[in-house]
């Protein structure tokens, strides 16, 4: 009886990781139509004086789904003895290719991952500043909100320059089909 129950809960166990990767699949295919759409040209661009340049947003969106792994495989990040860098793109081609490999160590490590370390502590600070304090679970759905959050941002500023905009979970305005 106690073995039923030890395989179920792997089984639970396994769905939850799989649910993650076809959530995570699905956001990958939805961000790189809009990354697509990014024209190399525009990348100094910024609709207002407090908004990140377009590459700026263009490239961090492209790098987010690696931080899933990065959440996964360490206890924490700190920007203090690991400043931010802007990871570097010239084309389109670039942005493509940065969101297409991130992906992969994204999806890489939760398809690796062990669901018993979801609840594992997981700290983002800037030296003695702490800035989040979650469990490895919570950093990885931040991620996921992250890339979801900015590539809304990210269909601002493609209607500001009249990109038509694709469909995210549904038609857009330009997009009307699934």
């Amino acid at each position: 009886m106690e073995l039923q129950g030890i395989e179920k809960s792997k089984q639970k166990n396994m769905d939850i990781i799989k649910a993650l990767l076809k959530e995570l699949e699905s956001e990958f295919t939805t961000t790189k139509k809009f990354l697509a759409l990014v024209p190399a040209d525009k990348f100094g661009w910024a609709p207002h004086e407090k908004s990140m340049k377009l590459k700026s947003l263009a490239s961090h969106i492209a790098e987010l789904p690696e931080w899933i792994n990065l959440s996964l495989t360490t206890d924490g990040l700190d920007f203090e003895t690991a400043p931010y860098q802007e990871k570097m793109v010239e084309t389109s081609d670039d942005l493509l290719k940065l969101l297409e490999d991130c992906y992969e160590k994204g999806r890489s490590g939760l398809a690796q991952a062990s669901v018993e370390d979801f609840d594992k502590r997981w700290i983002m600070r800037n030296g003695a500043v702490i800035l989040a304090d979650l469990t490895k679970y919570e950093m990885m759905r931040m991620s996921f909100s992250q890339i979801i959050h900015h590539r809304a941002q990210l269909g601002v500023y493609l209607r500001l320059l009249n990109i038509p905009i694709p469909g995210s979970y549904g038609p857009s305005a330009d997009e009307q089909g699934f």
